[in-house]
């Protein structure tokens, strides 16, 4: 290779003028008999629209062979193709350069040949931003092109332990949970629960007393932030509306949605049907479907389905554990996007939701770090729990979290309907791997950076857990990772109050630990129901009357305005038949009392035990008019900037589309 010819292929900004647009990459393909002189015509025209390779929008908008693509493209640029899954890169090569940086490049250090390191790439366009570092690294180098998928490959064969290293610890040890000791934490609660018990023992009434003095003002606290979030979101409501009015950027952003897999043998069928009717160029639409490498049951039923390119599967390797964060972390590096989203498996997200985020972001600045999406249920009806789960939903989603938006206080985020702007959150290290909430655990570190979350009013669907035991065992993980959180953030309260101001720094403090205190010491509270019924309470006779008479005031404006907030919210949600179902939440929240107690007792001996909840008992029904793979194609385009339309399978060589 002369060096003019090197000097050509580093120079990516006038690498299409010097080779015309890629046209060779297609002209070499139509040749090959991959597609027609018109199909090309069209795709070129659909590339300047949307401002992407050609490339690219061959093998995913087309669905033509990667490995055609990267053998035209190479030969436009008079470059080698190697397949590094059949010749492996030298690890130490890999090492060097970064595996992390190698995976969400694109780049991959090979082999040294000569006095030169050989360097693929699947995006041969883009290196020579990478020039300068990999000529720091290596000194001279020459590209050579791959496909994504053996890039990816090989590098996973030769630094998957980093890989999987840095997934787990990706977060800053002050910030994250993996340095839980369940040894300490034992000894504290076993110290706590021995002077409880003496001082129950010595002092019963005024122990009780107490603890229900405690139980009366956690309450109290909580009544006071719930109507005050409730206020502020009618308040936001007569507000002229915001949501959908942004205008859709001429240039779109490459988005990739992350969905974690686990243990999901009836989900996959439906998973791919809600993936494949979003409403975004393929070319743009980088969805990772991540299993665990030892979860045969999800690869199986995944492997089983056929796949569009702009689908793929991420396998994460054995760790020291196995979290839906951690799952998160290591796909993060092979995602594509500068807009990275989260679903869960059991999701049914709107069709227009990712150009709806999309225009958001554009429309906002840089401190907008995340969106977080409404959540409902398609099976809200189907017995008394979700439908008591789909009013606790309506009111967290539509009347809490917009409030808490609203009144400048920290977000929790949902696990799920997330999307962040890429850069904050690799700032921030991605996930706790370690933290079984990792989302509310990623919303109080976004705030703490000075970042802001921001509701969109885009709806996802997914299965209520209307099961009464299994319903108390996701609710026990919830609840411990907000113990946790609590107490990962607390390790160092001045700072905390600093970073966050003193009002936010009370609104953790009430949405967390109250959280956690409202359900422990709620039969406390359950106890003044004996003075309805004529019978002794350890409180008669310590306080005056009229202030028992008060406190029920409390317990009563207490319930209505949950039962209100929860008739609102449903009746938002497009299910006023609901509404009447709302006085029974005070039969429903008992549950997490349980669940309270199971999450409790895990903080001390499996705090990092994910209780994995089952999806596919509920699944809505499929839209009929849906593309789905191997349905037969709509012969219609799509209009400018639109997604590209479903085409057929591409012709072999030798009959040109």
């Amino acid at each position: 290779m002369t060096a003019d010819r090197r000097d050509r292929m580093w120079a990516a900004p006038g690498l299409r003028r010097a080779l015309p647009g890629g046209d060779s990459t297609g002209q070499a393909l139509v040749r090959m008999g991959f597609l027609s002189d018109r199909r090309l015509r069209e795709m070129t025209a659909r590339t300047q629209r949307l401002d992407v390779r050609l490339p690219d929008a061959l093998r995913l908008g087309l669905a033509l062979p990667g490995e055609a693509v990267a053998e035209a493209e190479a030969g436009a640029l008079g470059a080698m193709v190697i397949d590094p899954v059949a010749d492996l890169p030298d690890p130490d090569l890999v090492q060097t350069f970064g595996a992390d940086i190698c995976a969400r490049e694109g780049i991959l250090p090979w082999r040294r040949v000569g006095g030169t390191i050989v360097v693929l790439t699947c995006r041969p366009e883009e290196i020579a931003r990478h020039r300068a570092a990999l000529t720091a690294c290596f000194g001279q180098v020459s590209m050579a092109v791959t496909t994504e998928t053996g890039l990816h490959t090989a590098l996973k064969r030769v630094a998957d332990h980093r890989l999987t290293v840095r997934a787990e610890t990706r977060v800053a040890d002050a910030m994250s949970s993996r340095s839980w000791s369940w040894r300490v934490a034992l000894a504290t609660v076993a110290v706590l629960l021995v002077l409880l018990v003496e001082a129950a023992m010595l002092f019963p009434r005024a122990t009780f007393v107490t603890l229900t003095g405690l139980a009366i003002l956690t309450l109290l606290f909580s009544m006071m932030l719930k109507f005050a979030v409730f206020a502020a979101y009618l308040a936001g409501r007569r507000a002229a509306p915001q949501d959908g009015a942004e205008p859709v950027p001429a240039r779109l952003p490459t988005v990739s949605i992350l969905v974690p897999l686990f243990r999901e043998r009836a989900i996959a069928g439906h998973l791919l049907h809600r993936l494949w009717v979003l409403d975004y160029p393929r070319e743009l639409l980088d969805i990772c479907l991540i299993m665990e490498s030892g979860d045969l049951t999800t690869r199986n039923a995944i492997a089983a389905a056929e796949m569009p390119p702009w689908i793929r599967v991420i396998v994460v390797p054995e760790g020291t554990l196995k979290t839906k964060p951690r799952a998160l972390n290591y796909a993060l590096d092979f995602a594509r996007g500068s807009i990275i989203g989260v679903y869960d498996a059991e999701d049914a997200p709107a069709p227009d939701q990712i150009r709806k985020v999309v225009a958001r972001f554009a429309a906002r600045g840089a401190d907008v770090a995340c969106l977080q999406g409404i959540l409902d249920f398609y099976n809200a009806r189907s017995n008394w729990l979700a439908r008591c789960f789909t009013l606790e939903y309506a009111t967290w989603f539509r009347i809490m979290l917009p409030g808490l938006e609203r009144l400048g206080l920290v977000v929790p985020l949902g696990g799920t309907t997330l999307f962040f702007r890429r850069a904050p959150l690799e700032e921030l290290g991605g996930w706790d791997a370690h933290n079984v909430t990792e989302d509310a655990d990623l919303g109080l570190r976004l705030a703490r950076a000075g970042y802001r979350t921001e509701l969109i009013d885009t709806v996802t669907a997914e299965e209520a857990n209307c099961r009464a035991w299994p319903w108390v065992k996701q609710r026990s993980r919830w609840l411990k990772g907000y113990g946790v959180t609590y107490f990962v953030h607390m390790r160092r309260p001045w700072r905390l109050w600093r970073e966050l101001g003193p009002r936010r720094f009370f609104g953790v403090q009430v949405l967390f630990a109250g959280t956690l205190l409202s359900f422990a010491l709620a039969p406390l509270l359950w106890s003044f129901w004996l003075l309805l019924f004529g019978l002794g309470h350890p409180f008669t006779g310590l306080v005056p009357g009229w202030s028992l008479l008060a406190l029920g005031a409390v317990f009563l404006f207490s319930e209505l305005l949950n039962i209100t907030a929860a008739m609102v919210a449903v009746r938002s949600a497009g299910k006023p038949d609901l509404m009447k179902w709302a006085p029974s939440l005070h039969l429903y929240f008992p549950l997490a009392v349980l669940a309270c107690y199971k999450a409790l007792a895990e903080l001390v001996s499996r705090p990092f035990f994910w209780d994995k909840t089952a999806h596919g008992l509920y699944q809505p029904p499929l839209q009929i008019n849906a593309e789905l793979p191997g349905r037969k194609r709509d012969a219609k385009r799509a209009g400018p900037g639109g997604s590209t339309p479903p085409l057929p399978p591409p012709p072999r060589p030798g009959a040109a589309a």
